[in-house]
C-alpha cells in the first residue's frame, strides 16, 4: 500500500514552485562544491523541463540535504550504523518478550495466591531469574561475537 502511494505521488506532475525548490537545492549544492558547474547547468535544465516529481527526485539522488558537510554526513552514517549493530537480532527480541511475558504472568498469579492463601506461599517465581540469567549470558555472547565479527 505504502509503494502504491509513493508511485501515486512519483508520477504526479511537479509545479513550477517545486521545480524551483530543485533549481535552489542544486545551487545550494554548487556553493558547497559538491556539483561542478557543468553538473549544475545541466541538472538545472533538466530540473526546469521535468514533469513529474520521479524526474525532480532523480536530480538530487545523490546529494545530502543543503547544508550537511561530509563530516555531518558521515557521523550520522556511523550514528546509524552503531544505532544498527546494537540492536538485538530478532530471535533475542521473540525470547526476550516470551520471557517477560512468562516472568509477569508468574508474578501474577502468584501475588493472587498470596493474597487468597492464609499461611505463608513458596516464592516461586524467583525460579523465573534463572532462565532469565541463561538468557541475559547468551544476549551478551551474541553480542559480543556481532561486535567482533564487525571489525
Amino acid at each position: 500500500m505504502a509503494k502504491d502511494v509513493r508511485a501515486d505521488i512519483e508520477t504526479m506532475r511537479a509545479a513550477d514552485t517545486d521545480r524551483q525548490k530543485v533549481a535552489d537545492q542544486l545551487k545550494t549544492a554548487l556553493d558547497e562544491g559538491r556539483l561542478t558547474l557543468h553538473e549544475y547547468d545541466e541538472r538545472v535544465g533538466l530540473a526546469y523541463s521535468s514533469k513529474t516529481y520521479q524526474e525532480l527526485l532523480m536530480l538530487l539522488t545523490d546529494l545530502p540535504r543543503p547544508g550537511l558537510t561530509a563530516g555531518e554526513v558521515r557521523s550520522r552514517h556511523e550514528a546509524e550504523q552503531r544505532r544498527r549493530a546494537r540492536r538485538l537480532p530478532t530471535a533475542m527480541l521473540v525470547l526476550w518478550t516470551i520471557w517477560a511475558a512468562l516472568a509477569v504472568v508468574n508474578l501474577v498469579v502468584y501475588a493472587l495466591v498470596v493474597v487468597g492463601a492464609d499461611s505463608g506461599v513458596y516464592p516461586w517465581p524467583v525460579w523465573m531469574l534463572v532462565p532469565g540469567a541463561a538468557l541475559a549470558a547468551v544476549t551478551v555472547g551474541v553480542q559480543v561475537i556481532r561486535h567482533q565479527q564487525r571489525r
